[in-house]
């Protein structure tokens, strides 16, 4: 299955590498420019979609899209811009747009909309993909062994967000959970929000109630500096005593159904991918979701 090559047209370079190395991870073939002089230069490339900012020095994003119209009329290109700019969206709807997406922007629907945009010329039906295409790579996670510490877990994730949302211009919604990982590089769990406020929340509030209790109830005045304190108590315990159980597994060459039928049925909201014995990436529910928002979009 051939690549789809999307040319990204932005004049920071922060946010041009940063979301050309996504974009790669995510199955697509980039190519870079820096101005809309050099996109028109970069159409010789052949690419499949651009995506272009509106906001540039020399040549703006309007006047390079209706370039690139004039010039290869079918090629579709979806444009960057500032939140709430309507009249933007207008002129750029006018001018032959695709679509128009606001920053920042989530990585996960800017993915959807470049499938979206080359099926409308490339007019081939929909094909099924199998498990390995769809999941999320571990790489793209952010990976710590399973001896560490809740500090160092948020210690990490806090680096891979400063690295990895380089702009204002992009979001990524999908990786706050940490994956704990075995000495042999094998998930054998997940830190996510939720199993961090449950563990800072006091014990007795957990434990069964006595039966002569049964109308007991906790006054929340009183806690008052208990979140941080409680914060503070967990910060040095080992991430394997409050992490999520390991995650079930699917084979890399399973199919969607197959997915789907064991998420509900175990029920699991990810499943870590298996090929050849090793662990190589995790599904989840939100890709699930978007291959069926792809299918409606193509029929």
């Amino acid at each position: 299955m051939s690549k789809i090559k999307v040319l990204m047209v932005d004049d920071e370079e922060r946010f041009r590498n940063t979301t050309a190395k996504i974009l790669s991870r995510k199955g697509f073939e980039t190519v870079l420019a820096e101005s809309g002089e050099e996109a028109l230069e970069k159409l010789g490339e052949n690419p499949d979609v651009v995506i272009l900012d509106v906001k540039m020095s020399g040549m703006d994003g309007h006047e390079t899209l209706a370039r690139i119209k004039d010039l290869k009329p079918d090629l579709p290109i979806i444009m960057l811009t500032g939140h709430g700019d309507l009249s933007g969206a207008r002129k750029a709807h006018k001018t032959g747009a695709f679509d128009f997406l606001a920053k920042p922007c989530d990585i996960d629907l800017l993915a959807d909309k470049i499938h979206d945009a080359h099926a409308s010329v490339s007019k081939k039906p929909y094909q099924e993909k199998l498990v390995e295409q769809i999941m999320i790579p571990l790489d793209d996670y952010t990976l710590i062994p399973d001896n560490s510490t809740v500090r160092d877990a948020i210690a990490a994730l806090k680096k891979a967000m400063s690295e990895f949302v380089a702009t204002n211009k992009l979001m990524d919604t999908g990786h706050r959970s940490v994956v704990v990982t075995n000495p042999s590089g094998n998930v054998v769990g997940i830190l996510n929000p939720l199993n961090l406020i449950n563990a800072i929340r006091p014990d007795y509030l957990s434990a069964p109630k006595p039966s002569t209790a049964d109308s007991l109830q906790y006054s929340a005045m009183f806690w008052e500096g208990l979140f941080t304190s409680r914060v503070k108590e967990i910060m040095n315990k080992p991430v394997r005593e409050l992490m999520s159980e390991t995650l079930p597994t699917i084979s890399f060459d399973a199919n969607l159904m197959d997915v789907a039928n064991n998420m509900v049925t175990m029920p699991a909201r990810r499943m870590v991918v298996q090929k050849d014995g090793r662990d190589i990436g995790i599904v989840r529910e939100q890709e699930l979701f978007y291959e069926i928002a792809r299918i409606i979009s193509s029929s």
